[in-house]
């Protein structure tokens, strides 16, 4: 029975590592087969993928034109003619049990391709013109989702809906400059804002 140090790997498989810079006679001694100077030969050198030798590359000789969006919101669409598929009420887990969205990440809009003759009671994050007025035709309802869409006014801004406390000399109606500096020095410092 073989034991494991008599495994030994197929003939051709590996090869010795290729020894450069050991002298002439092995044949890649001296430059170790990198041929003479110039950024190729260098440790570390070499050339970019998209150098063309200096002219200009081509991802800036092609024009360009747009932007991509980074605060675009991505809606998964469903037609409401696949709005069958679902049991019961219709809103994002339905619709994700039923293979018609993917995620429960992205918001999802109900867009007006196809018919329908059931009341379905939808609920989702955007909804078409058209897909309302069969939805309600049908005898159905809809109802929006608002949160996790990342609306502006879902935001908090002003200091007194987060709850912060103005500083207390602002709030007494004092100069805040008095409180640090003597009554003769306050007067030569700029008021910013007040």
């Amino acid at each position: 029975m073989a034991e494991l140090h008599d495994l030994t790997p197929n003939s051709g498989s590996s090869r010795n590592r290729k020894r450069v810079g050991r002298g002439p006679g092995s044949g890649s001694g001296k430059t170790s087969g990198r041929g003479q100077k110039g950024q190729k030969s260098r440790s570390g050198g070499r050339i970019r993928r998209d150098f063309e030798g200096g002219q200009m590359p081509l991802a800036r000789r092609i024009p360009k034109r747009g932007f991509k969006n980074f605060n675009r919101v991505e809606y998964q669409v469903v037609n409401i003619r696949d709005l069958e598929r679902c049991d019961g009420d219709v809103n994002p887990d339905s619709l994700r049990q039923a293979g018609l969205i993917r995620s429960l990440r992205k918001p999802v809009k109900i867009l007006g391709q196809g018919e329908i003759d059931q009341a379905f009671s939808v609920t989702a994050h955007k909804f078409s013109h058209s897909a309302q007025t069969k939805i309600e035709a049908a005898g159905g309802s809809v109802s929006l989702i608002t949160a996790g869409v990342g609306e502006a006014s879902s935001r908090v801004d002003s200091c007194e809906e987060r709850s912060r406390p103005l500083p207390c000399s602002r709030a007494q109606g004092e100069d805040p400059l008095h409180l640090v500096y003597p009554p003769h020095l306050s007067t030569r410092i700029p008021h910013y804002g007040s």
